[in-house]
């Protein structure tokens, strides 16, 4: 007989099953019983993990967050095959590319989770502090990023890189372009015409390196 997962394997049981009702059936789908139901585990037993529907939101926020992080945090990156190692600049556009690829054409069920729950955020002022908190963690790399790769206002080159991103996103998993997700290929040329216009220049060797990226 199998044993029960119990502890952290529980929690991040709960979450994800928490997440694949999202993904499915919207906010209204998620229930501490459908949870339960989804999860495979006896009633009651999400209920005794996050008691109220706002504990429950918010593992599945935390959840959401440590999944994300190991598709697009700067850390996480393989170099890809743009030409250049995970040193030069051409290594740094392709290990973005790479990752935003990764994550549009495997990982859409998240980014469904991610726009159900800030929306949600926008009602919940509750929410919106814990959701906003845990989306810090990103802005930091992406920041030392910016400023590896030469920006002279790194913090406002973040926000144009997220919302360059956060648009594409967007069009990919619930807008006009769902059907058909960009090439990593297509997605290179972006971040390359892209970190230009900003930059005024490619990105300065090395910054893939200085963000941690690795093959």
């Amino acid at each position: 007989m199998t044993a029960r997962p119990t502890g952290a394997d529980r929690a991040d049981l709960i979450a994800d099953a928490a997440l694949a009702l999202l993904a499915e059936r919207g906010m209204r789908g998620l229930t501490h019983r459908a949870v339960d139901e989804r999860a495979g585990l006896p009633q009651g037993s999400t209920s005794n993990h996050a008691r109220t529907r706002q504990s429950l939101l918010e593992a599945a926020v935390r959840r959401l967050a440590e999944r994300e992080a190991r598709v697009l945090l700067p850390g996480t990156l393989p170099a890809g095959d743009g030409g250049g190692g995970p040193g030069s600049g051409d290594g740094l556009v392709a290990a973005l590319a790479h990752a935003l690829h990764r994550y549009l054409a495997h990982h859409r069920e998240l980014l469904v989770c991610r726009y159900e729950l800030a929306l949600e955020a926008t009602r919940r002022p509750e929410l919106r502090s814990f959701y906003d908190a845990t989306g810090l963690r990103f802005r930091a790399p992406l920041v030392a990023m910016m400023t590896a790769a030469g920006s002279p206002e790194p913090e406002r080159h973040a926000l144009s890189v997220v919302a360059w991103c956060e648009g594409l996103m967007f069009s990919c998993a619930a807008g006009s372009y769902h059907r058909s997700v960009p090439s990593e290929a297509e997605l290179r040329t972006g971040f390359e015409e892209l970190l230009r216009g900003l930059l005024g220049h490619p990105p300065a060797p090395g910054a893939a390196r200085r963000t941690g990226a690795r093959s």
